[in-house]
């Protein structure tokens, strides 16, 4: 029987793209089935429980990202544009956010094709890796293409199907299982809280008996 493991994830997080190739070798490795469950931002999910006018959490996040990129191998850039409109400084978020539902919403789709941790790990090297303009042209086609999926169709389906209901499902999902930042990866009813512990993950994975493939 395949042990499913939740994993609630951002595309504003730099820690969720980094855990992602982790994610797959995971399933690659252990007979698991990953329930991909995308999740909004703090800074648009309950922003009043992460962002002040306080900058050293910031710029302590942003060091972390960058160094343990580097420790992973993994290309690292801070995302143009960002996927929340925010003024850094203040910590105020804009009203209109052009990005970040659609991206959520299109991880939803892609999650209800089986497809959630490709498209994650295919979009998010394309926002984070460093490479400016990432909304533009068909940069975002060409990378849900390299997941197995089209752009055009899950554009369609998000409208045709509101996405909100699951979004907002997986935030109540997140805060039952004790969480409240991404990545978050849920066995057992038991939280891993960070890209740096899904090596945690896998020791109780191998701990309890999970085959592997």
């Amino acid at each position: 029987m395949t042990n499913t493991i939740d994993v609630f994830w951002s595309f504003r997080s730099p820690y969720s793209y980094l855990v992602t190739p982790g994610l797959l070798r995971l399933r690659n490795d252990f007979e698991v089935d990953l329930q991909f469950r995308p999740v909004l931002p703090i800074a648009v999910r309950t922003k009043e429980s992460l962002f002040t006018a306080d900058q050293r959490r910031v710029k302590y996040i942003i060091i972390d990202a960058f160094r343990r990129a580097e420790l992973l191998g993994m290309p690292f850039g801070r995302p143009s544009p960002d996927p929340i409109v925010q003024d850094m400084q203040t910590f105020e978020v804009a009203e209109e956010q052009p990005y970040i539902y659609r991206l959520t919403g299109l991880g939803i789709e892609a999650a209800r094709r089986g497809k959630g941790v490709e498209f994650a790990y295919h979009i998010s090297h394309l926002i984070w890796s460093g490479e400016p303009d990432w909304n533009k042209g068909d940069k975002l086609a060409l990378a849900t293409a390299a997941a197995g999926l089209d752009l055009a169709e899950l554009d369609t389906a998000i409208i045709a199907t509101n996405p909100m209901p699951d979004i907002e499902a997986n935030h109540a999902a997140l805060e039952a299982a004790g969480g409240w930042g991404v990545p978050t990866m849920v066995f057992n009813g038991e939280p891993f809280f960070g890209q740096d512990r899904i090596d945690t993950l896998r020791w109780r994975l191998e701990k309890v008996g999970v085959p592997r493939r």
